[in-house]
């Protein structure tokens, strides 16, 4: 059974521009691994998380504090992005499974959210 989907779009360029005008930016939308792994990565990269972040706030429906760092993406064996949250954000996904797709075209990056619930 789908619980939520959301879907975001950022546009790179832009993003990476609030990034550089506004100082602490990076460290309220990311966790401290995320930046670790973004060091030498295109701007796309945070633009994607960013995005994958959006996604799964539109798909548990916006909750009250919900904070972005409450959302950490790492990297499956097999390079896949993969979410794991605390906090707010795993109170309302539950033990729903969370499918996550993130693509880079030109100057956009869109990112897509599944959330599955186990059938009880």
């Amino acid at each position: 059974m789908i619980k939520g989907i959301g879907v975001d779009v950022v546009e790179i360029a832009r993003f990476a521009e609030s990034l550089e005008r506004t100082p602490g930016l990076r460290e309220r939308l990311f966790t401290e691994y995320e930046l670790s792994i973004a060091e030498e990565r295109h701007p796309s990269f945070l633009a994607g998380r960013f995005a994958a972040k959006e996604a799964l706030a539109k798909a548990l429906g916006v909750p009250e504090g919900l904070a972005w760092q409450d959302v950490n993406i790492l990297r499956a064996d097999n390079g896949a992005p993969e979410m794991v949250l605390t906090g707010i954000a795993k109170q309302r996904a539950g033990s729903g499974r969370i499918h996550l797709s993130i693509s880079h075209d030109g100057p956009v990056v869109v990112a897509m959210i599944v959330i599955e619930n186990p059938r009880g």
